[in-house]
């Protein structure tokens, strides 16, 4: 399906959208990939939302990107005697291991790898930030502190210490057993919850056995201080303004995420923007000014993807959420602004074939009458060198492996054909041109750029570039 925008759109499936009727609706909308979110949910649930989307994608003929976010290690206080309790600004209150119950002087907090790393002057957090701790000794199996900002506290609240690398892992026993599951359904991508080091990628990566993309979400401290190292080591990022808006002044996170998503456009890796993008409309059938302009922002810093969460999961208008997010890419993608920011934002580092070919192929795309850039790609790599350069004409990425293509749903710009597989570079072009005019990018009068490798259907070998006719009459006749 032909979307009139670049940025892709990300939809949370959850209560609100739990049927075929509502999640091809969603589709139709705009939504370009479905995200799973493994912190709610059976796996029978989430069995039966994967089962709705490849049925969408069978009906329509399109390939969807399915992302399963793991939910990560959760750190949460333990409970009080009356379900809560209110502690005050300056007053004295301990954490520990102790699972009584607990009253406004002490709680339990049932995670001893905290004890062994905080030291006197680290911060908690305590309910999304709302209550802030300074810690003034530790040990242990304790940490008393001095309430800085007070409140109620209740059952079961989150806990974050932004300023410590905690000794957690990134996956938890329950994360495992859910990357196991999603990935025998066949999701694109998998989501790190909460990644901190390079080393949880990694040992994620090795659970999956290329059986997934692998998607870190930054919304720590420490991932932000490691972040070159974590990109490295992934496949896609994503800004988690969430609790990274929790952990860190909230004043940081806008020029945070903009340098995020420059790093993520420099080595051409999907990045996706998430979290409170449009949350009035939870309840509200229209955004705030100030949402809509958030999105804006996203979209005009070159993100790949904008994400809904409890709008479209859990909301009362999920598909006008999804509407309005698709309208508002339309329109930013239409003002002359946009592009000029796009372009004057480039920043790459050629050193290979490949990158001398999917650059050479927008310079002439932009400057000839070129209708679309077309990629034959077996990994994706291809298109994603291609979606790094931002061309200002349609990308469209030809690949006989169903999986490529719907990892590349997630691609700025990238519009995505699974094709048969091809051993001759006419053979090639012919197949190129009828995407592009399948798809409504081009007439036969037009012409096309066309990439690819030769040897055919190997891994790595963008070698090849070709100006070409639409025509399959011109394409066929002999070459001089």
């Amino acid at each position: 399906m032909r979307r009139l925008r670049n940025v892709k759109i990300v939809a949370t499936l959850g209560p609100a959208s739990d049927d075929y009727e509502m999640i091809r609706n969603l589709f139709e909308a705009g939504a370009d990939v479905f995200r799973l979110n493994m912190s709610h949910g059976s796996h029978e649930e989430i069995r039966v939302r994967h089962g709705i989307i490849r049925q969408i994608e069978k009906d329509l003929n399109t390939p969807i990107a399915i992302l399963a976010d793991l939910q990560g290690p959760k750190l949460r206080c333990g409970e009080f005697i009356a379900g809560a309790a209110e502690i005050e600004d300056g007053q004295d209150f301990r954490f520990d291991l102790d699972p009584t119950p607990g009253d406004h002087t002490r709680v339990c907090l049932p995670h001893k790898e905290i004890f062994q790393a905080l030291e006197p002057g680290s911060t908690l957090l305590v309910n999304d930030g709302k209550l802030e701790l300074k810690v003034e000794g530790c040990g242990d199996d304790f940490a008393d502190c001095t309430v800085v900002v007070g409140g109620t506290i209740s059952n079961r609240k989150g806990v974050n210490v932004p300023d410590v690398v905690l000794p957690v892992a990134a996956l938890s026993e329950k994360d495992r057993k859910d990357l196991e599951f999603v990935c025998g359904l066949g999701v694109d991508w998998l989501g790190l919850s909460f990644v901190q080091r390079p080393e949880d990628v990694l040992e994620a990566r090795e659970l999956a056995q290329g059986r997934a993309a692998i998607l870190s979400k930054i919304e720590k401290p420490a991932a932000v201080d490691a972040f070159q190292e974590i990109l490295d080591v992934s496949d896609g990022i994503m800004v988690a303004r969430g609790d990274l808006g929790v952990e860190l002044p909230v004043q940081n996170v806008p020029s945070i995420q903009k340098q995020l998503i420059r790093g993520c456009r420099k080595v051409g890796k999907p990045v996706i923007v998430a979290t409170q993008m449009m949350e009035s409309m939870i309840e509200a059938p229209v955004p705030t000014r100030a949402e809509v302009s958030d999105v804006a922002q996203a979209i005009y810093e070159g993100a790949d993807a904008v994400m809904l969460s409890a709008e479209s999961a859990a909301g009362s208008y999920p598909v006008e959420a999804v509407t309005v997010m698709n309208d508002v890419a339309v329109e930013v993608e239409l003002d002359p602004t946009y592009r000029e920011i796009i372009e004057s934002s480039r920043r790459i580092d050629r050193r290979s074939v490949a990158d001398g070919i999917v650059s050479a192929a927008r310079e002439i795309a932009e400057s000839t009458e070129i209708k679309a850039i077309c990629c034959f790609t077996q990994s994706g790599t291809t298109a994603s060198l291609t979606a790094r350069e931002r061309p200002s004409v349609p990308i469209i990425a030809l690949t006989p492996v169903p999986e490529t293509a719907r990892r590349l749903c997630l691609n700025w710009g990238v519009n995505c054909v699974i094709a048969d597989k091809v051993d001759r570079f006419k053979s090639a072009v012919l197949a190129a041109a009828r995407g592009a005019m399948d798809l409504g990018f081009a007439e036969e009068s037009d012409k096309i750029v066309v990439t690819a490798g030769l040897p055919f259907n190997v891994t790595g070998t963008t070698n090849i570039l070709r100006v070409a006719p639409c025509d399959e009459r011109l394409i066929y006749a002999p070459e001089e």
